[in-house]
């Protein structure tokens, strides 16, 4: 899913912006392939990559502040479409030649956009005047050469900018966000209209060129997928399936963090719906043996994703055993890795490291497999729709996102069989009720975090107790790379708030979680 497979991907140059990824992810709903590089990339690499067009994304700077990102004005000899956003807009209009000013007058939040004379390319037809979302303290007060102004607003002059004939465009505003209502429009317009890119990136291309690369990279191997029983595993294992047939082995790793029902479910609906040869392996003690003591959360998800690999080489053993000393080998390890995995585990030049995700951030440096990550570059709601594509059904697609490193991740202190059936208690009976008020997808998901290391006062049949407090923390998200709380209705909390202290004796007080990404992550640790 790159240039090398027939689609020129759209780069979006991250200038530091807390959108960078939504921009990626409105380009590919306008059927247009994207990816993330840092502002750093030079521009020689850039052109190098035959992008079909680049994106300059919003940032925090000031294109006057030392040591701010800038683009280099031979980015714009290129003969390469680009479109500027926010801070690369000015960054575009100031490499150009245009000017760029501090005038005292911010915009942030809400504005009315004027539009003019016509609104050219991009704005033609909107409303003359109507809403965007702005988050500016600079402004560009004059346009390059070349450049017809076609919106401004009471802070900035100069908020949209085209050149249509070198295929150029700008524009001060956030279109990717929702508060811009006509935001996706014009996205789509700059990707259709003005750099002429023709809307290739579907489902059913995004599995038709999975599949051929996965039998370029398997060849004649054979491979094993470590399955969790979430969506995005399962997708994996069925574009492999697809693409190598019975020359796939899943292998479910039983690691004792996992919910109530949930090797039952994994072993009944997955097989069912798939026909791939599945292996279960019991591993509980060997996980809680290897958690025994430990605490740091970074830690634990090392420890998790360590075990993870050495079962699966034990599983590889096996299965060799079992094919006997002429069988294939098996040198591939399928995983279901998404792009957002890939960001915050410090993926790619200049990215941060938010977290380590299991399979990404936390793979000991001794790995005997070679990877197969279908899903890499790959979204969660477009991980869904590949997965209703193949024929996956509901149940799995649309379950909610668990984390690889599963309920050892959702308890705040060590890990221990005891706090996990705490855990696992709980856990349930916020999902019995979630799915009895129909709520399962309304909200993204709804980790239940037990506070382990932490007990707190209660009353309980006229005595006192002394327990732990859990969390919930249902959110509201489309990729995960930011979420909001939910609103979950007040009785819903009320029951699951009721079950919880009178079924999970250890439990005795449920608080909610209502702080969004940024500035907090979805699960605890």
């Amino acid at each position: 899913m790159s240039a090398s497979s027939g689609q020129r991907p759209v780069l979006v140059v991250d200038f530091g912006a807390q959108y960078a990824q939504l921009i990626a992810r409105r380009v590919r709903e306008a059927q247009v392939y994207s990816e993330v590089v840092p502002h750093t990339t030079p521009v020689e690499e850039i052109v190098a990559r035959d992008p079909a067009a680049v994106v300059l994304s919003g940032g925090p700077s000031s294109v006057y502040a030392e040591g701010a990102p800038w683009v280099d004005p031979e980015l714009f000899d290129a003969s390469v479409p680009v479109f500027g956003i926010c801070y690369g807009f000015q960054a575009m209009a100031q490499a150009m030649g245009g000017t760029v000013e501090h005038t005292g007058t911010r915009e942030f939040g809400r504005t009315e956009l004027a539009v003019a004379d016509g609104g050219g390319q991009l704005h033609h037809a909107l409303p003359g005047n109507h809403p965007v979302w702005m988050s500016h303290g600079d402004c560009v007060t004059r346009a390059p050469a070349g450049f017809t102004v076609t919106a401004s607003s009471a802070g900035a002059p100069v908020a949209a900018f085209e050149d249509v004939e070198r295929r150029l465009a700008g524009v001060q505003y956030h279109p990717e966000v929702a508060h811009s209502p006509h935001g996706q429009e014009v996205l789509r317009r700059f990707l259709h209209e003005i750099a002429h890119i023709r809307p290739q990136w579907t489902t059913a291309s995004i599995v038709e060129e999975s599949v051929q690369m996965i039998r370029e990279q398997v060849g004649d191997g054979r491979a094993l997928c470590g399955l969790s029983g979430g969506v995005d595993s399962a997708v994996a294992a069925a574009l492999v399936h697809r693409a190598i047939g019975d020359r796939l082995t899943c292998v479910f790793v039983d690691h004792g963090l996992l919910r109530a029902g949930e090797r039952a479910q994994v072993e009944r609906d997955f097989v069912a719906a798939t026909g791939v040869r599945l292996v279960t392996v019991d591993a509980r003690q060997r996980f809680l043996d290897a958690l025994a003591g430990v605490g740091d959360p970074e830690e634990k998800r090392k420890i998790i994703g360590r075990e993870f690999i050495r079962v699966f080489e034990q599983a590889q053993r096996d299965l060799q055993a079992e094919a006997g000393e002429h069988g294939e080998h098996i040198d591939f390890l399928v995983q279901g890795t998404l792009y957002p995995d890939v960001v915050e585990s410090g993926g790619g030049t200049g990215a941060a490291n938010i977290k380590s995700h299991h399979n990404v951030g936390g793979l000991p440096d001794d790995l005997r497999f070679k990877l197969v990550e279908p899903l890499r570059l790959l979204f969660k709601d477009e991980v869904r729709r590949v997965g209703l594509e193949l024929g996956l059904p509901e149940t799995i697609v649309h379950r909610q996102p668990f984390p690889g490193p599963g309920l050892g991740i959702r308890i705040v202190g060590e890990v221990t069989a005891e706090r996990l059936e705490v855990l696992r208690a709980a856990d349930a009976i916020a999902r019995e009720e979630l799915t009895a008020a129909g709520l399962d997808r309304d909200i993204w998901q709804c980790p239940v975090v037990l506070l382990a290391d932490v007990r707190s006062v209660g009353v309980q049949g006229d005595y006192r107790t002394y327990g732990h407090p859990v969390v919930l923390r249902p959110v509201s998200s489309e990729d995960a790379m930011t979420a909001d709380w939910s609103r979950l209705p007040y009785d819903v909390l009320e029951r699951i708030s009721t079950r919880i202290t009178n079924e999970v004796p250890e439990v005795n007080r449920v608080v909610l979680d209502v702080t969004s990404k940024p500035p907090g992550t979805i699960e605890w640790e």
